[in-house]
């Protein structure tokens, strides 16, 4: 099983309270046996100034998407996290208005390093961006200072 925290998707909304997520309107939508899906809307706090999505828009839904997910497929959070260590964004189309839709599913699950897909379609469910996340499993202990 990919999974290996139990969540569901008001948990997920809810641990967006007070973040990036939060802030720009990703809501989380469905939860599948191997992907997680989420909207973010096309409004005045992720358009450019164009009046399109913004490219650093999608890259937050992409990263937040990769993060969870990556978060969620391991197996100890009490001694060990996840950090992104690269993420790369193919813009394929502009979206002016409604929702966009990521979804994010696994490349490889290792022990120590994780790739993550991010497909973000628009309301008409074209490709809008294509994103790779990779994501670093550490141990809290090593992100800690000591005194």
């Amino acid at each position: 099983m990919l999974w290996k925290q139990e969540f569901n998707l008001e948990g997920l909304n809810q641990s967006s309270h007070q973040t990036l997520a939060e802030h720009v309107g990703i809501e989380y939508t469905e939860i599948g046996a191997d992907y997680i899906k989420a909207t973010m809307p096309v409004d005045h706090r992720t358009v450019q100034p164009m009046r399109l999505l913004h490219g650093g828009a999608s890259a937050v839904l992409a990263e937040t998407l990769g993060s969870v997910a990556g978060l969620m497929c391991i197996e100890d959070i009490a001694t060990k996290t996840i950090v992104g260590t690269e993420i790369s964004c193919s813009h394929l189309r502009s979206a002016k208005q409604g929702l966009v839709t990521g979804k994010v599913s696994p490349l490889k699950i290792g022990r120590r390093l994780q790739v993550w897909n991010i497909d973000i379609t628009d309301d008409k469910e074209r490709l809008i961006c294509v994103s790779r996340l990779t994501i670093m499993v550490v141990d809290l202990s090593s992100t800690q200072k000591t005194s």
